[in-house]
C-alpha cells in the first residue's frame, strides 16, 4: 500500500478566459504578483528613508478648518464637520489641492454649524468641540484625540505619520486591551488585534484575503476612521499600529462615539447609509447560464434544460412544484452566455412564477436602459468587468445602481465582488468564486458577520459555494444564510452528480432528507420576512448591520470582543445563530452572553453568560436561539412575497421583563418610502422578569402609509409561556379558551395552551384590528432559565506551543506536528509516512498550554483534505504540571473513522501540559497518526502553588 495524503486535484474553472483578463486588470492596477505591500516590502531596503513633517511651527484657522504649518514645510488640516467627526488631512507639499476620492466616499460633509474652538497649551495646541479635545503635539508634529474631559484617550499617535514616495504610514499606541474591528469583507476573524490586514484587492477568495476591502476601522476605545483614498494599503493592528496606503498624502476621517453602534452611525453619516434593498432581494436568489446554446459561452454547450434563457422557466416551474421558497433568478452569467431575446418574455414567465429577473454582466451594461424597460430589477458585476477593484469597481456598481433606477422606479439591487468604503449604500458584497467544503464554510461565518463592522449590511457568499460541494454541505450552509438578509446559490460550476442525493445547486434538485430540510429553513426565512426587513431598515437609518457580530450587541462582555465567538452571530437584535460547520450532530463552544436564551426549536431556556457544549444538532438542525423579550412579527406561509396577502400578521414573542418591537412596512418594491412613504407599528410588552406574573401586549395603531397599506389585518400571538393563564383578555374583555388546537384554529379569536408545544405556547388570535389594542395574559409565568454550566469554554490555542512529537511528516507534505493546534483544519499534523520506515503505534503529542488549565472536554477534529489514513482510534489523554511526570491518563477512549468531529468529556483534570497518545489508527489502515485540529474545552485555573 502506498501511504499517501489524499488531496483532491480542484476542479478546472469553466471560466478560464475570466482569469487571464483579471491578470491584466490586475497588472494595469498594479496589483499583480506580490501586491503592494510585497512588492514595497522588496524594495524597502533600496529605498530612501520615510520623511516626516518634523515640529509644528504654528495654526491658523478659517471657519472650522485648521492649518497646522510645519518646520518641513508640509501642512496638515483638521477639518470639524460635527462635535464627534472631523478630518485629517496631511500634505508633504504644503498644498492641498491631491484629493482623488473627493466627495465619492465622503458624500456628506456639512452638518451644519458646529461650536469649535483653538488655544495654545505649550507643547500641543488643541481643537475643542462639545465632545472633544484634539490635540497637535508641537514638536515633532503628532496628533492625537481626547473626550470632552481632555483627559480620556480615544488615540494617539505613537510617532509621527511617515512617507516616502509612495507609501504613507501612520503609527498609532495600542491600549492594553484595544480591539479593533472593520477593513470591509475580510475573509476570516473578525477581531483584529495582533493581525496585518490587507486593504487591497487580490480576488483570490480564500481564507484572510480581503473580498471587498474597505479602508475602513474602528476600535473598542470609540472611535472608528476612513481614510479618504483609491490606494490600497495595509494595516497592522500590532503595538504600535502601522496603517499604511499607497500614495503619498494622508488623509482620514475620524468618527467618535459612545459605542461601536454610534460610531458606524458616524461614518455611515458621512460615507451613506446602507441601501435598503426591495424585499424580494432578502428572498433566495439563483445565478446561472441559461442559454448555454450560444455558440461563444465558456461552459457545457449541451447542458440538459439550459439551451436557451427561457429555458430558466422550467426550473422556476419546478420550485413552486416543490413548494419550495426562491425569489429571483439571474438567467445568464456574462461569460459568453448572454440571453435570447426577446428578454421581456423570460421576465414575464418567470414573473407568473413569482420570480423576480435580474442580469449578470462580465462586459458593462451597455444594454441597461432596455433591459430594466423589459422588467430586468437586478445586477450582478462581476470580475472581469469590475475586478481592477477600487474606483473602476465602485464607478461600475454607481453605473448599475443609475441603470435601474434612472429607467424605473425601482430600488437599486446590485451584487458586486469588489467593494470598498461606501460600497453599502449601492451593492450587496459577496466573497467571490470560494468551494463547497466544511472549511470554507468556516471561515464564511466570521467573514459576513463581520462585514456588518464596516456597515456592509448586505454581504453573502454563494451558498455552498461555487465549486464542489454535497448535500450535507448545502443544507448547513442554507441554513445559517437563511439568517442573513440577502443570499444566492450559483448553480452553474456545481458538479453534475457527485454523489446520490445532489444534482446541482437548486434547493429543490436535492433528494431526501436535504430537499425538506432545505424547504424548512426556507419557509422559516419567509415566515420571518417582517423581521429581516425591519432590521434591514434599520441598518438604513443607523448604519448597524442586520447581521452582527456578537461584540456590537454586547461590546462590555470581554468574550464577546473576541474571535471567541466568531463563530456565531445575532441576526438582528433577537435571534443567536450558531452554525455547524463540520460533518458532525454536536455543536461545542456555542457562547450565550448575559440573559435569557430559549432553544428556538426545544423552547429550552438557558441564564447566560456561559458556554454550551455537547449541544444536539442534527443535520436537520441549526443551533438558534431567542432573547429573551423577544418580539418577532410573522408573515402566513408562503413562497413568494406577494403570493398571498399578509391578512394575520402574527407576533411570535418571549416575554421578559420590558421590552419593545417597532415594525417597519414599505411597498416593498419601489423608492417611494425615499419620501416618507411607510408605516411603523410598536408594540410593547411588559412580564415578570423571572417567575408568575402578569404579561401585557400593547400593539399600538400603524402610523404612516403607503402604496398597499391595508386598512385593517387580523393579529394572531404566539407568547412563550410555561402555564396556561388563568384568563386572557383583549382591551379587558375575556376572550374565550379553546380546549384544543384544532378548536383554535377554526376559531376568529380567542386562546389555547399547548404545554408540550417547545416548553410552552400561549396561542391568542385578537381578530381583525385596525388601531391600537392590547392583550393581557393574566395568570401565568415566563419561563425558568437554567444556568449555563460556567465551567467549560474553549480554550484559546494562541499561547500553545509544542512540545514534543514522536513522529511528523515535513519532507513529503507540511505534517509538523504544530498543525494539529493552528487554529486551521486545512492544515494538519499527519506522522512521518515518506523516506524510512513509519514508526510504530502509538504515537505521542505533547503540548504546553501557555499556562494552567481545568480540562474538561477533548476534541479532535480528523484531517479535513480527502485523506483518511491516520485517524486516531484508542487513545489516552494525559495532563500535568510537569511534562516529565504524566501519570495515569486523565481519559480514553475510542473515535470513529469518520471525517466528523470527535468531541470526549473528560473528568476535570488540572496542568498546564497536555498529551494526546494515539494507540490505534481508527480504520486499522496502517501505523499512522494524524489530526487537523486538538482542542480543548476547560477554564483558567491559578498556578500550582
Amino acid at each position: 500500500m502506498t501511504v499517501i495524503s489524499v488531496r483532491t486535484t480542484p476542479r478546472r474553472r469553466r471560466r478560464s478566459p475570466r482569469a487571464a483578463l483579471l491578470a491584466g486588470l490586475l497588472a494595469v492596477a498594479g496589483l499583480a504578483g506580490a501586491g503592494p505591500v510585497a512588492g514595497q516590502a522588496a524594495a524597502a531596503a533600496a529605498a530612501p528613508a520615510p520623511a516626516t513633517a518634523g515640529n509644528a511651527t504654528g495654526i491658523t484657522r478659517t471657519g472650522n478648518t485648521f492649518t497646522v504649518a510645519s518646520s518641513s514645510g508640509a501642512k496638515a488640516r483638521v477639518v470639524v464637520a460635527r462635535a464627534d467627526i472631523f478630518r485629517l488631512w496631511l500634505s508633504p507639499d504644503g498644498r492641498f489641492t491631491d484629493d482623488p476620492a473627493g466627495s465619492d466616499l465622503a458624500r456628506t460633509t456639512d452638518f451644519g454649524p458646529v461650536q469649535a474652538a483653538v488655544t495654545d497649551a505649550g507643547g500641543h495646541y488643541r481643537i475643542t468641540t462639545p465632545a472633544l479635545n484634539i490635540r497637535i503635539n508641537k514638536s515633532p508634529l503628532k496628533f492625537s484625540v481626547y473626550r470632552a474631559d481632555d483627559r480620556t484617550l480615544v488615540w494617539e499617535e505613537s510617532r509621527p505619520t511617515s512617507w516616502t514616495a509612495t507609501r504613507t504610514t501612520q503609527y498609532l499606541a495600542r491600549g492594553a486591551d484595544e480591539q479593533f474591528y472593520g477593513t470591509g469583507l475580510r475573509l476570516g476573524e473578525w477581531a483584529l488585534r495582533g493581525k496585518t490586514v490587507p486593504v487591497a484587492v487580490d480576488n483570490r477568495w480564500r481564507e484572510n484575503d480581503n473580498a471587498s476591502p474597505a479602508p475602513f476601522y474602528m476600535s473598542t476605545n470609540g472611535y472608528g476612521a476612513m481614510r479618504n483614498t483609491w490606494a490600497p494599503g495595509s494595516y497592522g493592528f500590532h503595538a504600535p499600529a502601522a496603517l499604511a496606503h499607497d500614495e503619498k498624502r494622508f488623509d482620514a476621517w475620524y468618527f467618535t462615539g459612545d459605542s461601536l453602534k454610534a460610531v458606524l452611525g458616524g461614518y455611515t453619516d458621512v460615507s451613506g447609509k446602507p441601501f435598503l434593498a426591495p424585499v424580494w432581494g432578502l428572498e433566495l436568489g439563483n445565478a446561472d447560464c441559461f442559454n448555454a446554446s450560444n455558440p461563444d459561452y465558456q461552459g457545457d454547450h449541451d447542458r440538459a434544460r439550459h439551451q436557451t434563457t427561457p429555458d430558466v422557466a422550467g426550473y422556476a416551474a419546478d420550485a413552486r412544484a416543490a413548494d419550495m421558497p426562491s425569489g429571483w433568478f439571474l438567467p445568464n452569467d456574462g461569460y459568453g452566455c448572454g440571453y435570447t431575446e426577446p428578454l421581456k418574455a423570460t421576465v414575464d414567465a418567470l414573473a407568473a412564477k413569482g420570480f423576480r429577473t435580474g442580469l449578470w454582466t462580465s462586459t458593462g451594461l451597455a444594454r441597461i436602459g432596455e433591459e430594466v424597460a423589459a422588467g430586468s430589477r437586478a445586477v450582478k458585476t462581476d470580475v472581469a468587468w469590475i475586478g481592477g477593484g477600487y474606483k473602476s469597481a465602485f464607478a461600475g456598481v454607481q453605473q448599475a445602481v443609475d441603470g435601474i433606477e434612472k429607467n424605473s422606479d425601482a430600488r437599486r439591487f446590485v451584487w458586486t465582488v469588489d467593494g470598498w468604503a461606501g460600497t453599502q449604500r449601492n451593492a450587496v458584497v459577496w466573497t467571490g468564486d470560494t468551494h463547497g467544503t466544511w472549511d470554507d464554510m468556516r471561515w464564511h461565518v466570521p467573514a459576513i458577520a463581520g462585514a456588518g463592522l464596516s456597515a456592509l449590511n448586505y454581504a453573502a457568499g454563494d451558498v455552498d459555494g461555487i465549486f464542489g460541494g454535497s448535500p450535507q454541505t448545502y443544507v448547513r450552509d442554507l441554513q445559517w444564510k437563511s439568517f442573513t438578509p440577502a443570499f444566492m446559490t450559483m448553480s452553474g460550476w456545481g458538479a453534475t452528480h457527485p454523489e446520490p442525493g445532489y444534482r446541482d445547486k437548486q434547493p429543490w434538485r436535492f433528494e431526501e432528507p436535504y430537499r425538506s430540510i432545505n424547504r424548512r429553513y426556507l419557509q422559516l426565512k419567509m415566515r420571518l420576512m417582517p423581521y429581516h426587513y425591519t432590521m434591514s431598515r434599520t441598518a438604513h437609518e443607523t448604519g448597524v448591520p442586520a447581521t452582527r457580530a456578537m461584540v456590537l450587541e454586547y461590546p462590555d462582555d470581554p468574550v464577546a470582543r473576541g474571535n471567541l465567538t466568531s463563530g456565531q452571530f445575532m441576526a438582528g437584535d433577537s435571534f443567536l445563530v450558531a452554525p455547524v460547520v463540520s460533518d458532525t450532530a454536536v455543536r461545542d463552544g456555542i457562547y450565550l452572553p448575559a440573559g435569557t436564551w430559549t432553544d428556538y426549536w426545544t423552547g429550552k431556556t438557558y441564564a447566560g453568560p456561559g458556554w454550551l457544549n455537547g449541544h444536539r444538532a442534527p443535520l436537520d438542525t441549526l443551533p438558534l436561539f431567542v432573547k429573551g423579550g423577544a418580539i418577532v412579527p410573522m408573515w402566513p406561509q408562503m413562497n413568494h412575497t406577494g403570493e398571498k396577502p399578509v391578512s394575520v400578521l402574527t407576533y411570535d414573542i418571549h416575554p421578559r421583563g420590558s421590552s419593545s418591537f417597532n415594525l417597519y412596512e414599505d411597498d416593498g418594491l419601489t423608492r417611494a418610502h425615499q419620501s416618507g412613504a411607510y408605516a411603523r407599528q410598536r408594540v410593547d410588552v411588559s412580564a415578570p422578569a423571572s417567575g408568575a406574573g402578569t404579561v401585557t401586549v400593547s400593539v399600538g395603531a400603524p402610523t404612516g402609509s403607503y402604496t398597499g397599506k391595508p386598512a385593517s389585518r387580523g393579529y394572531e400571538f404566539t407568547l412563550h409561556v410555561p402555564t396556561a393563564p388563568a384568563r386572557v383578555d383583549l382591551d379587558g374583555a375575556p376572550l374565550a379558551r379553546h380546549t384544543s388546537k384544532a378548536a383554535y384554529d377554526a376559531a376568529e379569536t380567542g386562546w389555547f395552551h399547548d404545554p408540550a408545544d417547545r416548553g410552552g405556547i400561549l396561542w391568542v388570535k385578537a381578530g381583525r384590528k385596525a388601531g391600537a389594542f392590547t392583550v393581557t395574559a393574566t395568570g401565568t409565568a415566563v419561563p425558568a432559565a437554567e444556568p449555563v454550566p460556567p465551567a467549560s469554554a474553549p480554550l484559546p490555542q494562541a499561547d500553545w506551543r509544542l512540545l514534543s512529537a514522536d513522529s511528523q511528516e515535513t519532507a513529503a507534505e507540511n505534517g509538523a506536528a504544530a498543525n494539529a493546534f493552528d487554529g486551521n483544519p486545512a492544515t494538519m499534523w499527519h506522522t512521518a509516512w515518506s523516506g524510512s520506515a513509519p514508526a510504530a503505534l502509538p504515537h505521542d503529542i505533547a503540548v504546553d498550554l501557555g499556562a494552567r488549565h481545568t480540562v474538561d472536554g477533548l476534541g479532535v477534529l480528523p484531517r479535513q483534505d480527502g485523506g483518511v489514513n491516520g485517524r486516531i482510534g484508542r487513545y489516552e489523554l494525559y495532563v500535568s504540571d510537569d511534562p516529565a511526570t504524566w501519570g495515569p491518563p486523565a481519559a480514553t477512549g475510542t473515535f470513529p473513522d469518520t471525517p466528523a468531529a470527535h468531541t470526549a468529556a473528560v473528568p476535570a483534570v488540572t496542568g498546564r501540559y497536555l498529551r494526546l497518545r494515539a494507540l490505534t489508527e481508527a480504520g486499522g489502515r496502517g501505523p499512522w497518526t494524524s489530526a487537523a485540529e486538538i482542542t480543548l474545552t476547560g477554564r483558567p485555573t491559578p498556578p500550582a502553588r
